[in-house]
């Protein structure tokens, strides 16, 4: 056989390899981030659950869910140990802001938009887009209108769809 016919077969071996190896590096570091837990850290469970956990054993974890609710979970169902400002970020809804001397960005924009009085126009009229209803119109302005006078053109809009 040639190298050109083996080649395809080399190429696919490699790529196995490199995908196991990727794999093993993953499963290695979740062994590694399960084995951190301590009491008191805070996790999130595969099924998307936040907890604290209260007690690690050899292949379970006991969590404390909230007040009065233990649970037990294995410690392959442990997705992520979260840090102290993650977990409180996510449970408790505490932002934990290295910046506190930054200025504080409003929630709306309602403050970065006002002017001052004296930009203010001077009458407080409605402003005119240029649209009027035909109930609006003066009739004046209808009688004014020649019957044999083109359609006016629209800008694209059209009643019958």
């Amino acid at each position: 056989m040639s190298l050109l016919t083996l080649l395809p077969f080399i190429v696919l071996i490699g790529a196995m390899f490199l995908m196991t190896r990727s794999a093993k590096k993953k499963q290695q570091q979740a062994v590694e981030m399960r084995n951190q837990m301590q009491p008191g850290s805070g996790i999130r469970t595969i099924g998307g659950m936040y907890a604290t956990v209260k007690e690690v054993n050899e292949d379970t974890v006991l969590v404390d869910a909230g007040p009065g609710v233990e649970l037990l979970f294995a410690k392959n169902a442990i997705g992520a140990v979260l840090t102290d400002d993650e977990y409180n970020r996510i449970v408790h809804g505490v932002e934990h802001d290295l910046k506190s001397d930054a200025d504080i960005v409003p929630d709306d924009a309602s403050s970065l938009t006002e002017t001052d009085d004296s930009a203010a126009p001077a009458d407080d009229k409605a402003v005119d887009l240029g649209k009027k209803d035909a109930a609006e119109e003066p009739a004046d302005e209808a009688a004014e209108a020649k019957p044999d006078a083109e359609p006016k053109k629209t800008d694209g809009d059209s009643e019958a769809k």
